[in-house]
Formats: structure tokens, sequence, C-alpha cells
């Protein structure tokens, strides 16, 4: 996490302003530590940083060697530690030659390259010392939390409030908060309140339509699912035809809030619902191990739902931002598949915890939040964000880390949904750090 806090911030306007004040090195002007500006302090701040975890790769790599590590991981913590003094040199560079996008470039891609090797060593280390361990018995069987006693079982209300859990809501936030995210990079402080007010309720209701049409098409395999068998369409508390009409309904009224919008983001909402509707649920879930991976795209297609609703095309800045989220997927849900995984099994889904095994989706699960990780630094370098998308990324990414690590010790249902809701923090406190930062900082 070291090395991803100077990756980052190597990425941002933060250092890219600052660097301006320092065209020297490894002193400022023959001074060393001058802090007569925040600048300076940012410069100093980043060396002085450099230098710290420069030791801690160091550290690792003498770890690896001297313990009884495999050849990969001393391979992969190797060939960190001799790039790390080609990534000084590279800075050196960068800090005294006029700017040089060339420079920069192989600066931020050697930098990445640190950073993988040092993921990939932690992922076969924690494989190596955790992967042939028992998994902790699973305690009782989770239900899903979309019920709620409180509401009654019989009535108008309790049809309605069926009809609402139909349409997942859990999802709707988050989602939401992608398209926002998307809108904030696309405008900036101009983004207009009629836009933001139609994209998001035409998000909100295609992802009803999404959901509805899932409860329909997995009803028989949620019948065989604790976590599931207490649904609307499960327990025949609403009929199939009455929840199709509902969700064909949604689906049109999203459609036509999209297209008051502009076509192209009503043609991203619409190959949205058909891509969870039909792709995800029907083709993808119940016959590979790899449609969490593939299915983020559903996830990812709100962030150009909501670029493309500003601009009325597809930006990079905006197709970055995609990439994040569908990164994000595999390594926040696998979480989730692991909690459930004699659940699933029951369904006949064959996710990865299903199919490969637990330590294999630990494993998978840091590979993917490394990966995510890299994906974030670039939206930053693509969409120019500062110190509070850095600080995010940095605090909110250790703290996913972390959790994962400790399902790797732990290997418990606790451990995966406490890391399913640490991933579910890091992206929500990213988004919001892309909209403060676009529209506000």
């Amino acid at each position: 996490m070291g090395v991803y806090a100077l990756l980052v911030v190597g990425a941002t306007s933060a250092l890219t302003n600052a660097a301006a004040a320092c065209r020297s090195w490894p002193a400022c002007d023959g001074r060393w530590y001058a802090l007569d500006s925040l600048s300076l302090a940012v410069v100093w701040g980043h060396r002085t940083a450099a230098v710290v975890t420069g030791v801690l790769v160091l550290a690792a790599a003498v770890m690896a060697w001297r313990r009884d590590s495999s050849t990969r991981v001393r391979a992969a913590v190797t060939v960190a530690l001799a790039a790390y003094p080609v990534q000084i040199a590279l800075g050196a560079l960068t800090a005294t030659t006029p700017a040089s996008a060339a420079l920069g470039g192989a600066h931020l891609a050697l930098g990445v390259l640190i950073f993988a090797g040092l993921v990939a060593a932690l992922a076969w280390t924690l494989e190596l010392q955790t992967g042939h361990l028992p998994s902790a018995e699973w305690e009782g069987e989770p239900k899903d939390d979309d019920g709620d006693d409180s509401v009654p079982t019989t009535g108008p209300l309790a049809t309605a409030y069926a009809y609402f859990r139909l349409t997942k809501p859990r999802l709707m936030w988050l989602l939401c908060l992608v398209a926002a995210a998307g809108m904030a990079l696309a405008a900036g402080p101009s983004l207009r309140a009629e836009t933001v007010v139609a994209t998001l309720g035409g998000g909100v209701l295609a992802i009803g339509a999404s959901g509805t049409f899932n409860h329909v098409l997995e009803r028989e395999k949620d019948k065989k699912m604790s976590r599931t068998d207490d649904r609307p369409i499960a327990t025949d508390r609403i009929p199939k035809r009455n929840a199709i009409a509902f969700g064909v309904t949604l689906a049109a009224a999203s459609l036509a809030a999209f297209y008051s919008v502009n076509p192209l983001t009503a043609a991203l909402g619409f190959t949205a619902i058909v891509f969870y509707s039909v792709v995800y649920t029907l083709v993808l879930k119940p016959n590979t191990r790899q449609s969490t991976v593939i299915g983020g795209a559903a996830g990812a297609l709100p962030a150009l739902i909501g670029w493309a609703a500003v601009t009325g095309d597809v930006g990079v800045a905006g197709l970055a931002l995609a990439t994040v989220i569908f990164l994000w997927t595999p390594a926040h849900f696998y979480n989730l598949a692991l909690a459930y995984k004699d659940d699933y099994e029951r369904g006949g889904f064959p996710l990865m915890p299903v199919v490969s095994g637990e330590a294999t989706t630990r494993k998978h699960i840091v590979y993917y939040l490394g990966a995510t990780l890299v994906a974030a630094v670039a939206l930053s370098a693509l969409a120019g964000l500062g110190v509070l998308y850095a600080a995010t990324t940095v605090v909110f990414g250790g703290v996913f880390l972390y959790a994962a690590m400790r399902l790797h010790r732990e290997r418990d249902r606790a451990a995966a949904m406490r890391a399913f809701h640490a991933s579910n923090a890091y992206l929500g406190c990213l988004l919001v750090a892309v909209v403060v930062d676009a529209m506000v900082v």
C-alpha cells in the first residue's frame, strides 16, 4: 500500500501541479525540506514516502528470501525490488525535465509493475500459508436481507412491498452513484439538475426492471436456496405474469426517461437491462464460473450512461470509470459467493467457490482488488482528480485489502461478509470522492 500511495499520488493533479515548484533533484534548488509552500510540502512528502517505501520493499524481499517462500513469490518481490531504483531514476528525470508525456507514462507504468509484483507476491504468500487449511464451519444459513419482519404478510401493503422487493432496491444506491460519478466527471460544476433527475430516475427504473426479470427467470433456482426461497415469485406471492408485466412497464418507463436525455443514453440503458436480464441471468450465471467477471459489464454500464447523458458520446474518462467498476465486481462479489457457497451449489450455479474451491476464490479476490486499484490510478490520471480522490482510494483500498487478508486467515462467513462490506465501502467512498473532486474541489 506504500507503493500504491506513491503511485496514485504521482498520478493525481496534486503532485503534477506541485512538481512545478521544484525542478531539481534530490534537493529543491540546493535546499532540503524547504516547506515554503503547500506545493513544496507535497513534493517533499512524496520523496520522503518514496524512501520509506523503498526500505519496506527491500525488507519484503529479504523476508521472502529468508523464509520458506515459493519461487514465484521470491521472483515477484525481486522484480519489484530491482525495478524500484529504476523508478526512482525515472522520477528524478521527470522532476528535472520539461513536461514529457512519454517519460511520465514510463514512470507510471513502472510503478504499476512494482505494485503488481507485490500484489502477486501477497496473493501467492497467502495461498501458501492458508490454501491447504480447511475453512471454518459456516454457522447457520443466512437469508437474503431484502425482507422486513415489520411489514405485514397479507393485504395491500404486503403486496406493494413484494413488488418493491422485485426491484432489488439494495443495488440502486451504488449503481446510481456510479452514474452520478460519470455525470460529474463529464460535466463538472456545470452539471444540470434536469439531466441528473432524468438519468438517475431512468437508472432506478432500469435497475428495477432488471431485478424483476432476474426474479422471474431464476424463480425455480431461488426455491432451492435458503437465501432466496422467500422471494415474492418463488413463494407465489406475485404471479409470474404480473411480474413480467411489472418489469416491462418499468423498462419502458426507464427508456422513456433515458430518451428524454438523449438517444445514446437510452441505447445504453436498454443494453444494461438486456445484458443483466438475459446475458448474465440466462447465459452466464448458470453455465460458467466466469459469470461474475463478464457480468461486471452490467455494473459498469451506468458509468457510461452517466457520461453519455452529459456529452452524448462515450469518453475516455467514462470508460476508465467503467473499467474500475468492471474490475471491482469480482473482488466484491466473490466474497458473497464464499459466504453463500453451499447455497449457490444447491441452486446449481457454477460460481468460482463451487467449481474451483475457496482457496482459489480468495486468491482471485486479491488479484482483482489489485487490478481495481490500478484502474483507479488510471482514472485519476485521465480525469485529473486530486488529493481527496487519492486519499480515498489509498485509505479505503487499504481497508479492503486488510479485510481480504483477514478472510484468508479466518476463512469463515463473518470474514467473507466483512470483506464484502469493505468492498462496498471502498467503491461507495471512491465514487463520492469522484463527485466531490469533479464538482467542488
